[in-house]
């Protein structure tokens, strides 16, 4: 897999990467950082879901993430 675009929301605390995998399918996922240590989680399990580009992609994690536009 490979991050095309990473997003951070506007107050930092969360990003979405869309990404293409291996295959030439698009997906994207939505991440938490822990303001503890720094790291990233995903929040969501929107990375199963597959698309044929990342404009495609792009366009489902807008109308799904409030925050990404």
């Amino acid at each position: 897999m490979k991050v095309m675009t990473s997003e951070n929301s506007p107050d930092g605390r969360f990003c979405v990467d869309i990404f293409q995998r291996a295959d030439g399918t698009w997906g994207f996922e939505q991440y938490r950082r822990d303001v503890e240590d720094g790291f990233w989680f995903p929040v969501s399990r929107y990375s199963a879901l597959v698309f044929p580009d990342a404009v495609t992609a792009r366009a489902r994690a807008v109308a799904e993430i409030d925050w990404f536009s």
